[in-house]
């Protein structure tokens, strides 16, 4: 209790951080992660075509929807008959929920891990430099999240490739006779979660330099040994 009374009284807010490479990474880091896990969860889109019935003079709008975490097998869409039998009932195909939730969840830790690091860095400075172990264990999971976001962006990129295909307009109406191909679905937002997620590869892996600075492996962990006071000078 009284270890913890002590951490917290030892708060001593100190901005000078961010002004070197260690706190303004962590700050971009923290910006750009928030980015690549919010243009990702919450995403909602909508695919687009016609169905144009012989004995019909107006075409039929069908706008099938989707979103994260893209299991896409869940979102059903009706395409009219164009005669007396009842319509189509059909679903979207394919499940990409597994990289799109490791890449969310990849973001979301990343940003717990960048608030609590700059809260650290800022009133805590004297504890993660009093010894060898804060910066240490800072570059083990620092370089953790640069290789999670490596594999999470990748396996996101490949997933979102699959989410165009499996939603094109042009590929859900390969099987329909009256159906023409209409606007593709706005991609534009999970384009830039995957730019954003190896933007915050770059700037993980590249922060681990300047963490690994802060480390005794990069310091003299001994220092040379100064002339005795008093003592005089050797030849």
């Amino acid at each position: 209790m009284d270890s913890v009374q002590n951490t917290v009284s030892g708060f001593s807010l100190d901005l000078g951080p961010l002004k070197e490479p260690l706190g303004f990474i962590r700050v971009l880091e923290w910006v750009f992660t928030i980015f690549a896990f919010a243009t990702t969860g919450g995403y909602s889109g909508t695919s687009h075509f016609t169905v144009k019935c012989p004995n019909s003079a107006d075409p039929i709008d069908v706008k099938p929807v989707f979103g994260y975490p893209f299991r896409l097998s869940a979102y059903p869409y009706e395409i009219p008959s164009c005669d007396s039998s009842p319509s189509n009932h059909t679903f979207l195909q394919g499940d990409f929920s597994s990289s799109a939730e490791f890449f969310v969840c990849v973001g979301v830790f990343g940003f717990l891990y960048c608030t609590a690091t700059l809260i650290l860095y800022l009133g805590y400075q004297h504890v993660y430099r009093q010894n060898t172990r804060g910066p240490f264990i800072d570059l083990m999971v620092t370089a953790a999240f640069a290789f999670l976001w490596l594999v999470s962006s990748s396996a996101w990129g490949k997933g979102l490739t699959d989410v165009k295909w499996a939603t094109n307009p042009g590929h859900l109406v390969e099987n329909c006779a009256h159906c023409q191909a209409g606007e593709f679905p706005s991609m534009g937002r999970l384009n830039a979660s995957v730019i954003f997620g190896f933007l915050n590869l770059i700037l993980w892996a590249g922060n681990c330099w300047f963490i690994y600075k802060e480390t005794s492996f990069h310091k003299d962990p001994s220092p040379p040994a100064t002339m005795e006071e008093g003592g005089a000078p050797g030849p």
